[in-house]
C-alpha cells in the first residue's frame, strides 16, 4: 500500500508521518510503504499494551500490585520502536517499557509478577534479547554501550537499543554513556521518550534546548519524532538501528510524546500540571489516529476493530486470573541469583535467615 500525500506539512524539527486526524505525509528522509495487515497488526499492538497497562494500573489500585508504572500515551513510541528491532538487536528498558516488552515477546504475567513482588524479573533476556527493567534512573544506559561495544568487537550485524525518559539525559550516567558510545562509534540507538514530566518537573527544568540536539555535542546525530506516531517511530527507529549495524555509530531518537497518567501509581499529577495540557494531548491519541487512518484508507471494517476490542477483554480477564494465581515465591528464594556461582558467604547468611524464620514456627 502506498501512502497518499495530502499536502500537509509536519511541525519544524519534527518527523511526523501520520497526523492526529489519521492523514499520512511524506517525510524526505525516512520512507516507510506498510501494508494494510502492517498497519492492522500495529492498531492490533497499540491496543493490546494499552489493555496490558490499564488492567495492571486496575490491579495496583486494588492492592494486588506493589507499584505499575504506566505507558499511557507512549503506546505508538513503544510499538513503534519495538517493532523495528529484528531478531538480532538488544533491547534495555526502563521500568516502563511494557509495549517493548509485548513486541520482543515477554509474556506480560511476568512483568506483573515484578510488581506483585514474586519475581525478580521472570524472563530470561538472552531468550527474548530484551534485559531487565532498570528501576535506577539511567544506567541501563552504559549498560547499552558496554553490550553495543562487545557486539562491535565480535564482529556481529546487530545493534542496541536503550531507554530512556526526559528526565533521565540529567544524569550522569547517561552523559557518560553519550561519550563512550561516540568515542568508540557504537552500535547503539539512544531512545528517549520525552513525556514531558520527569515525575513533577517539566521539560524545561532538564535543557535549555531541545534533547534531540544535545547529540550533536557528543558526536552523533539526533532526529525529533512524534512520538504519537506509530509509523514515523517505526521509520526513524528501522533507520537509526541500520545505521548502527553498519557501522555509522550511535543516533539520538528523541519520541516527543505525552506521559498521560501518573509517573506511577504513587503519583498524583493533579498537584503538578494543568487539565488544558491534559486535554490537548488526548486529541493526539496514538491509537485513535491509526484507527482514523485505517477509516480512512477504507482498509478495515467495524468486524476488525470489534475483533480487537474483544481480544483486548480476553487479554484483561486472563492477566488479572494469572495475576491474582501468580504463587509466592519461598523466602529463601531471596538468595538464589545474587551470585552466578556458589558463594560462602551467601549461603551463610542463607542458612542464618532460615534459622531465624524457623522461630517463628509453632
Amino acid at each position: 500500500m502506498t501512502a497518499s500525500t495530502t499536502g500537509l506539512t509536519a511541525p519544524p524539527e519534527l518527523v511526523q508521518l501520520l497526523t492526529p486526524e489519521g492523514e499520512r505525509i511524506e517525510h524526505p528522509d525516512y520512507k516507510i510503504d506498510l501494508t494494510a495487515e502492517e498497519v492492522k497488526a500495529l492498531y492490533r499492538d497499540l491496543v493490546l499494551v494499552r489493555r496490558i497497562d490499564l488492567e495492571a494500573v486496575a490491579l495496583q489500585r486494588q492492592g494486588e500490585l506493589g507499584l505499575w508504572a504506566s505507558l499511557l500515551g507512549q503506546e505508538a513510541a513503544q510499538v513503534g520502536s519495538g517493532r523495528a528491532l529484528t531478531d538480532v538487536d538488544m533491547a534495555f528498558p526502563t521500568y516502563r517499557e511494557h509495549g517493548v516488552a509485548w513486541c520482543r515477546g515477554v509474556d506480560p504475567i511476568n512483568l506483573l509478577g515484578l510488581f506483585r513482588g514474586v519475581n525478580h524479573g521472570g524472563w530470561d533476556p538472552y531468550e527474548h534479547n530484551f534485559h531487565l527493567y532498570s528501576i535506577v534512573i539511567g544506567t541501563q544506559t552504559l549498560h547499552a554501550v558496554g553490550y553495543a561495544m562487545g557486539i562491535q568487537r565480535d564482529g556481529a550485524e546487530a545493534a542496541t537499543i536503550v531507554y530512556f525518559g526526559d528526565g533521565a539525559t540529567s544524569q550522569g550516567d547517561v552523559n557518560e554513556a553519550f561519550i563512550w558510545a561516540s568515542v568508540f562509534n557504537a552500535p547503539v540507538v539512544f531512545f528517549c521518550q520525552n513525556n514531558q514530566w520527569a515525575i513533577s518537573e517539566p521539560l524545561e527544568k532538564q535543557s535549555r534546548i531541545p534533547l534531540y540536539k544535545r547529540a550533536s555535542g557528543f558526536g552523533f546525530p539526533g532526529v525529533r519524532v512524534d512520538g504519537n506516531d506509530v509509523f514515523a517511530c517505526l521509520a526513524v527507529t528501522r533507520k537509526a538501528l541500520a545505521d548502527a549495524r553498519a557501522g555509522q555509530g550511535p543516533t539520538m531518537v528523541e519520541a516527543f510524546t505525552y506521559r498521560m497518567g501518573a509517573h506511577t501509581t504513587s503519583d498524583d499529577p493533579t498537584r503538578y500540571r494543568v487539565a488544558d495540557e491534559l486535554e490537548a494531548w488526548k486529541l493526539k491519541d496514538p491509537i485513535e489516529r491509526v484507527k482514523a487512518y485505517l477509516f480512512r484508507g477504507e482498509l478495515a471494517d467495524q468486524e476488525f476493530f470489534d475483533k480487537v476490542e474483544a481480544e483486548a477483554d480476553a487479554l484483561g480477564k486472563e492477566l488479572r486470573r494469572s495475576c491474582l494465581a501468580l504463587p509466592d515465591p519461598a523466602p529463601e528464594a531471596l538468595f538464589d541469583h545474587v551470585y552466578a556461582e556458589p558463594h560462602a558467604l551467601m549461603a551463610d547468611e542463607r542458612e542464618q535467615y532460615l534459622t531465624y524464620l524457623a522461630g517463628f514456627e509453632r
